[in-house]
């Protein structure tokens, strides 16, 4: 195991909160309706449990930069990293209280503002064959709509998974509520 900067070997909580994320990613790779898949759960969770803002946005962003090398790469990856980041930064907001209705806003806000970003996103593209009109860019986003059902359906059941799943763990091993001092690196 290698130290971390306080001295302290890597505190067991981390290595779970990697685990969960490495392994929620890993379901990427596994079939799934479109957009049902735990990458904005995965953004949040790494948000509100990494003790690190740097691990926070590295580990998630490396597990996703790993899946979309079995998955492919495309023309939109960078809006959807960024999209993703931003729910990393959602998953901030949560670090103070964890509870049902702050996991459920947030939720809802990664998904929405995925849809918002990626098909913007898409209608700014060359690959899009939307004009760009105003127009345009409100049929981008209707014809995305039954998309987004999916993407929230997906955020949510993940979500429920990631916090309940790591809430669980948390009562079963007490050294896992032990959590860093939180850092801002």
């Amino acid at each position: 195991m290698r130290e971390n900067e306080d001295g302290n070997f890597l505190h067991p909580r981390t290595l779970v909160i990697t685990g969960i994320v490495l392994a929620a990613a890993a379901l990427r790779l596994a079939p799934h309706p479109m957009n049902f898949a735990p990458i904005g759960a995965l953004a949040l969770f790494g948000g509100a449990y990494f003790s690190s803002k740097r691990e926070a946005l590295a580990i998630p962003l490396l597990s996703l930069i790993v899946g979309d090398i079995f998955t492919g790469f495309h023309q939109l990856i960078p809006f959807i990293y960024a999209s993703f980041l931003v729910s990393v930064a959602i998953g901030f907001w949560l670090r103070r209280k964890r509870s049902a209705a702050r996991i459920g806003v947030a939720t809802l806000a990664g998904a929405i503002q995925f849809f918002l970003v990626s098909n913007f996103a898409l209608w700014a593209s060359s690959i899009s064959s939307y004009p760009k009109t105003a127009g345009g860019l409100a049929a981008c986003y209707v014809a995305g709509f039954p998309l987004f059902w999916n993407t929230l359906a997906g955020d949510a059941f993940y979500a429920a998974l990631l916090f309940g799943g790591m809430a669980l763990a948390e009562r079963r091993f007490p050294v896992l509520r032990e959590a860093l001092a939180t850092k801002t690196n």
